[in-house]
């Protein structure tokens, strides 16, 4: 027994002289003190010393097992040093390089068309006010005066989660909210995103942005909802535009109009994006209907108010010159970067 572990010694320390890298320090301590490796082994063999000389062996095979196990982690000590000061000298930075240029972000061509219309109805005393995406029939259709077989109720133009619930189609759903919450005078505007199941096309997607318009007070008329567009859209493009107002027909509001404005991409020479009109159409509107007002608890008969919806997107198309509305969302950053 001592000559095998006087053999096994010398054979350790034969070994430790041909390590390289702490790897191998790492080997060659599972290799003689792992449970399969020879140190272990001699602990197997102990019973077969005499029973007078177990524990004198059981300390010297022990003393090898530290002495094993001191030596490695010296060796490995060492090695670590030096292979750290490797790694750093390898991996030294050159501060006189120039850096890596982070390229900033930027808001969407939409964010910014949304934002800045925010600014405006705002500064002209209109508060911002948020509805849910996923809304009841109730404030998305019933309540605004949508009969029962209104062709938008459909599943073929609206997205249904359950019977009652639906991703909304129009910020609309915002108005009965706020008018059963705040009596009158009431100026604000709702701005979000709308679903509709349409076909996707140059003009048209299954999602889009609008920004909702809501004025009621008393003694408020046509002439009110006519001087608050023109102002708008003259804040928004920065110059007197053309517009004219067309007798239109939607359930919340009584009369009810439709607003288009001067094609600015081909100044009113006839394009593909206003379909050689020379005429766009960005909002709807009309006087609030009675029947919504009575559903928003605010008595018609004293009060009296205008709407409008606009699309961020059909606005955004006119001040950027862009003629297909599935460039805002293929995120083509050859396009995004232009604005």
């Amino acid at each position: 027994m001592q000559q095998r572990i006087s053999t096994l010694r010398n054979q350790f320390q034969d070994d430790l002289k041909q390590v390289k890298f702490s790897k191998d320090v790492e080997q060659l301590k599972v290799k003689y003190l792992g449970k399969k490796g020879p140190v272990q082994d001699l602990m197997l063999h102990l019973r077969e010393a005499p029973p007078d000389e177990r524990p004198h062996l059981g300390k010297v095979i022990n003393e090898l097992k530290e002495e094993f196990a001191r030596l490695c982690e010296q060796a490995l000590a060492s090695y670590a040093d030096v292979e750290q000061a490797q790694q750093i000298a390898q991996e030294k930075i050159d501060v006189t390089m120039p850096g890596r240029r982070r390229h900033l972000g930027r808001k969407h061509p939409l964010s910014l068309m949304m934002d800045e219309m925010i600014e405006i109805l705002s500064g002209m005393g209109f508060s911002v006010q948020y509805g849910p995406d996923i809304d009841s029939d109730y404030y998305n259709y019933e309540g605004l005066n949508f009969p029962p077989d209104h062709p938008a109720r459909d599943m073929q133009d609206t997205f249904y989660i359950t019977p009652n619930m639906l991703l909304r189609s129009h910020t609309s759903n915002t108005q009965l909210r706020v008018m059963e919450t705040h009596r009158p005078p009431i100026r604000i505007i709702a701005p979000g995103t709308v679903y509709r199941n349409e076909t996707i096309s140059a003009r048209s997607h299954v999602f889009f942005h609008q920004i909702e318009g809501l004025y009621v007070d008393k003694g408020v008329s046509f002439a009110d909802l006519f001087a608050t567009m023109e102002e708008f859209w003259s804040k928004v493009f920065q110059t007197k535009v053309q517009m004219r107002f067309r007798p239109s027909y939607f359930p919340f509001v009584e009369p009810g109009l439709e607003v288009d404005i001067g094609c600015m991409a081909c100044q009113q020479k006839g394009c593909r994006l206003c379909k050689f009109t020379g005429w766009l159409e960005v909002a709807g509107a009309g006087m609030v209907h009675p029947e919504v007002l009575k559903n928003g608890g605010i008595d018609p008969e004293v009060y009296s108010g205008f709407a409008w919806g606009l699309g961020i997107e059909r606005s955004a198309m006119l001040r950027y010159g862009v003629n297909d509305i599935r460039m805002f969302t293929e995120n083509d950053l050859r396009f995004l970067e232009q604005v």
